[in-house]
């Protein structure tokens, strides 16, 4: 089998792009990259330094000059990388619904996506590389060899985004926001990237999309997997 060089992942949050991304670069010996960790480290900064999300400047001058490393997994509680910001960890604080909920605002910021954009480009171009997103096949990487658009109900997607922060919180429900909670950010956010005017949340017209309702982890790298062995 002859696996496309570059690999392009996008879909709407907690589709699973992340984990099909992590799995399909450790089944082909590819680096994989999640280009949405950027904007939610520049976000988590921004919140931690109490930068307004609405300061368009501000926000842009964090994305420039931010040192945000992603490294392979130090520890055995879920995730997919480390993400480091400026010397430290902060994967799990990026993953939590205030993130959600001013995300999709700074990564709407055109400075923003194109300081992002352009380090994102030099990973992608070098091949051997899985990279997910909302934009990657069609802004960061659009010569991508395959495109995935991956996507799943709304319904679903709250459900699994509940069930990775119960995880983390150890079972404890008292710490975490309530399900519809997680449910009405999730639309919240899914509205916001579809309509935003910078490069909003769509499947690239040469994109093979796929649904991950009702499949487990392995049964949607299998799906792409076959998909990768009938590429010419």
């Amino acid at each position: 089998m002859n696996a496309p060089r570059i690999i392009a992942v996008d879909g709407p949050a907690a589709s699973g792009k992340s984990t099909l991304g992590k799995k399909l670069a450790d089944a082909l010996g590819y680096l994989f990259f999640d280009s949405g960790v950027m904007y939610r480290a520049v976000t988590y900064l921004a919140l931690q330094r109490g930068v307004p999300v609405d300061d368009e400047n501000a926000i842009t001058a964090l994305a420039e000059n931010a040192l945000i490393d992603i490294r392979p997994p130090s520890r055995q509680d879920g995730r997919s990388f480390d993400v480091w910001v400026d010397g430290q960890d902060v994967t799990w604080e990026m993953m939590t619904p205030v993130i959600d909920a001013h995300v999709s605002q700074v990564s709407a910021y055109s400075r923003v996506r194109l300081a992002l954009t352009n380090q994102l480009r030099r990973v992608g171009l070098r091949g051997q590389v899985v990279m997910a997103g909302r934009d990657i096949g069609t802004v960061v990487l659009p010569e991508a060899d395959l495109k995935i658009y991956l996507d799943a109900s709304v319904e679903e997607r709250a459900r699994r985004r509940y069930a990775q922060l119960l995880a983390h919180a150890g079972g404890d429900e008292g710490q975490l926001p309530s399900m519809p909670e997680v449910l009405d950010s999730m639309r919240r956010r899914d509205r916001l990237d579809s309509t935003r005017q910078i490069a909003p949340l769509r499947p690239a017209a040469d994109a093979v999309i796929v649904s991950s309702d009702g499949l487990d982890a392995d049964q949607v790298l299998s799906k792409v997997r076959e998909i990768i062995a009938d590429c010419p």
